[in-house]
């Protein structure tokens, strides 16, 4: 068994130094990841040209599945710490509740859009990339997080800015292939 231990980040005792040191390496990916998130949206410019709507749901799709994979890592994270979490068990409920926060989400925004722009094609559009982002970002979430942990990595630094841009990047592909499938 791996006996390494993880050297948990504590801003009351570390200097700046230190905490920076330990904070830069998945801060560092997530830029290079981040540049991703750019080039996937420049695959869409075909369906951005036809309806330039379309551009103004990018940043409520990805919030909301951030927010619902903030919750799960925040969440999974302190149980990690205190050596009350299940991978399975977790993985099993949150995968349940992005299902279901996928679909209020989704139900609500199809109405939203509807009133909003009265497109039925825009608003299914966001409405099911609603859905398939919000549903996989606690499974995101914790596949990132389980990885680093076992990796012996403090989760509370380094899962946070790496699931954050994995998922930003998620919800745009399946929103661009969604928007483009329905609109083109």
């Amino acid at each position: 068994m791996d006996e390494r231990k993880i050297e948990f980040i504590d801003d009351d005792r570390q200097p700046v130094r230190s905490l920076f040191r330990l904070r830069i390496p998945s801060l560092v990916i997530g830029l290079f990841l981040g540049v991703s998130i750019s080039f996937a949206a420049s695959r869409f410019e075909e369906v951005l040209e036809k309806n330039v709507s379309v551009a103004f749901f990018i940043p409520f799709i990805v919030y909301l599945a951030d927010a619902v994979g903030t919750q799960t890592q925040n969440i999974y994270t302190r149980d990690l710490k205190s050596g009350k979490a299940s991978f399975r068990k977790y993985l099993a409920k949150e995968s349940a509740l992005g299902v279901l926060f996928g679909f209020t989400f989704g139900l609500a925004s199809l109405a939203f859009v509807m009133l909003w722009f009265s497109s039925i094609d825009l608003a299914l559009a966001v409405s099911l990339s609603l859905f398939g982002s919000v549903a996989t970002a606690p499974i995101i979430a914790l596949l990132i997080t389980e990885v680093l942990h076992l990796e012996h990595t403090d989760t509370a630094a380094a899962a946070g800015p790496i699931a954050t841009v994995v998922q930003d990047t998620v919800s745009i592909l399946i929103y661009g292939f969604i928007a483009s499938a329905i609109i083109l």
